[in-house]
């Protein structure tokens, strides 16, 4: 089952107090994206949060699960995204730990 825009635009809005915040369709689900950096993935209408140890802190008592068949284990938010400022400052301290993207490479011409 894919995700509904509604509940990925919900989410995203949900976090604007965190930063510059945007989502793209990737292979039928989403990327949720903050100041340039992929912090979330939202799959069957579930929000899978990157893991970071400042988010697991913050959290406390985490739930993990894979977004989809062979990922890597994230955060599963299953109720907490109702709480504006909670969801903003959890986005906000993933996007703080994670490390900057790596500059894509410029295709050679021919």
């Amino acid at each position: 089952m894919a995700s509904e825009l509604s509940f990925v635009e919900f989410i995203a809005d949900q976090m604007k107090e965190a930063g510059s915040i945007a989502y793209r369709k990737m292979f039928g689900e989403y990327a949720m994206c903050c100041d340039g950096k992929v912090i979330a993935l939202i799959c069957d209408d579930r929000l899978f949060i990157k893991p970071t140890d400042a988010g697991k802190e913050f959290i406390g008592d985490v739930l993990e699960a894979s977004a989809y068949p062979g990922a890597k284990p994230s955060f599963l938010i299953e109720d907490k995204f109702e709480d504006r400022e909670w969801i903003s400052r959890l986005a906000r301290i993933t996007v703080d730990a994670l490390p900057e993207p790596k500059p894509k490479k410029k295709k050679a011409n021919k």
